[in-house]
């Protein structure tokens, strides 16, 4: 038997004959007559092999199979409940629910930190999931309901319903004191650095290809929190979104140049599938969603401007140890 062909109403039946333990209280308490729910019965032993109620005084008694089945369909049935009430009233204080989105490593890092502190503090028990899908694949799982929301820059993903959530740009991503980073003015000036492709991003690839740097491709990555450590160690860059290349840039020794690349500003969006729309549970992420605030350019500016400070009082204050060591 599989669970397609299975008629859950009987589940109904069943739950009713076990509490009351009586064919035909069962049936008054279901609205049913009792060759209906005899009927229901027969069709249930049938599927489940097993004659589940024997007669007892009074009534009937569950076989031992009907009893390790009754626990099972109780919680079956309470969860089954508690899904459509939320679905219809979503209570954030007191929901257990699990929401999946879909968001890339580097959105995880601009998008959770704002989400989950919301989260925590007005629905405590709800569960958010975080993965990267395949760019191909978001639509099909938004539609058939694998993952709720999808964030990102996904100019691919048509036919949902979207709230735009910031705009960015690409910018160049190098170690602070790389040899060329002051003659990198326009987009013929890249033709000589070599870079890092980051295989799990399909438009920071696509912009790499639009500026014919494909060539000087030397090193693919699966993900951008890879890349940091290898700048800093190495002549290569990455072409990337700008505000995470401003964090990378606050945490280690690299450096955002900005040259002309001739490539336009893009936008940065939440998507969710319109058969969602109406969910109240959706509707309430959605809100917390648009209440977000991100960290603003200057604030991410001023945090490398710190880094590169500190980082240069560190190397003075190591080179005035050696002098007085000497």
């Amino acid at each position: 038997m599989h669970i397609r062909d299975f008629d859950l109403n009987l589940l109904h039946v069943f739950q009713a004959v076990h509490t009351l333990g009586n064919v035909s209280r069962a049936a008054d308490a279901l609205g049913l007559s009792q060759p209906a729910v005899s009927h229901a019965l027969t069709r249930l032993r049938l599927a489940l092999h097993d004659p589940l109620f024997v007669r007892a005084a009074g009534g009937v008694a569950p076989t031992a199979k009907a009893e390790r089945f009754a626990r099972q369909i109780e919680a079956t049935l309470k969860s089954l409940e508690l899904a459509i009430h939320e679905a219809d009233s979503f209570d954030p204080a007191r929901s257990q629910r699990r929401f999946v989105v879909h968001m890339s490593d580097i959105g995880a890092e601009e998008f959770l930190p704002p989400l989950m502190a919301t989260v925590r503090r007005e629905a405590p028990g709800v569960h958010v999931e975080a993965r990267q899908l395949p760019h191909d694949a978001i639509a099909e799982a938004l539609e058939a309901g694998r993952i709720d929301f999808a964030f990102g820059y996904l100019p691919a993903l048509r036919g949902t319903q979207r709230q735009h959530l910031l705009d960015e740009r690409y910018v160049v991503l190098l170690r602070r004191d790389h040899p060329l980073a002051d003659s990198l003015t326009d987009r013929a000036a890249l033709r000589s650095l070599d870079f890092v492709l980051v295989a799990s991003h399909v438009e920071p690839a696509k912009a790499l290809r639009l500026l014919g740097l494909e060539p000087r491709i030397r090193l693919t990555l699966p993900h951008f929190h890879v890349a940091p450590s290898i700048l800093e160690s190495s002549d290569l860059a990455v072409v990337m979104p700008r505000r995470p290349a401003l964090r990378f840039a606050a945490r280690h020794a690299l450096q955002v140049v900005e040259p002309d690349l001739g490539l336009p500003p893009f936008s940065v969006s939440f998507h969710w599938t319109w058969r969602a729309a109406s969910d109240s549970g959706h509707q309430w992420l959605r809100s917390v969603v648009s209440g977000l605030s991100f960290a603003a350019e200057r604030t991410l500016r001023a945090r490398v401007r710190s880094s590169h400070k500190a980082s240069l009082k560190s190397s003075s204050d190591r080179s005035r140890a050696l002098i007085a060591h000497l």
